[in-house]
């Protein structure tokens, strides 16, 4: 690879990460395209020459942020293979630890797209594309853990693992992984009766 293209990929990997934190930090319609290239120490027409507009740039800080999370998710899941409980536990006990970060503002996918009421909007597409594909994975789970009604097992997961993304500031500390494994505990007992 030649240093110029190394040097464009540095480039549009720092414009990616210092958007992505402020983005998160502060949301994405408070952040503007000047601050975004004032703290990445990026020309502006550099900016423009990777992300043709800032809803791309949003798109693509979702789009990582996707990739970070399935990553995860898979790295857990392949632990598991065979063991559905156990899978289920333990992608609970890492959302669970997750949200109780001091720093955690909730899922970035859940705070863009109540930014955005256009459902055309490039970043409410991928926002979209990431929740019906944890629901998705969440109703394979359901039913290799036999479950009666696996779709509602999965929507009922959904809006459980969903709920703790939105709730995170109103846990005390250590909270959410219990009261995760409880109710999803709860929840699967009541669907194979």
């Amino acid at each position: 690879m030649k240093n110029s293209e190394l040097n464009l990929q540095e480039v549009r990997q720092r414009i990616l990460e210092t958007a992505s934190e402020l983005f998160y930090k502060q949301g994405v319609r408070a952040v503007g395209v000047d601050l975004i290239v004032e703290k990445a120490e990026v020309a502006k027409t550099s900016l423009y020459r990777h992300f043709r507009t800032k809803d791309d740039l949003v798109a693509a800080f979702l789009e990582r942020e996707d990739k970070d999370f399935w990553d995860t998710w898979d790295k857990v899941a392949q632990m598991h293979v065979g063991d559905p409980k156990g899978e289920l536990e333990s992608h609970l006990n890492w959302i669970g630890e997750r949200v109780n970060r001091p720093a955690y503002r909730g899922c970035p996918q859940i705070n863009v797209a109540a930014e955005f009421a256009e459902i055309e909007h490039p970043a409410r597409k991928v926002a979209a594309a990431h929740k019906a594909e944890l629901r998705r994975r969440l109703h394979e789970l359901a039913e290799q853990l036999g479950a009666n009604r696996p779709a509602e097992l999965a929507g009922q997961f959904a809006l459980l693992i969903n709920g703790a993304f939105v709730s995170s500031q109103m846990f005390d500390a250590g909270e959410a992984k219990p009261l995760l494994q409880q109710a999803a505990n709860a929840l699967l007992q009541a669907s194979q009766s």
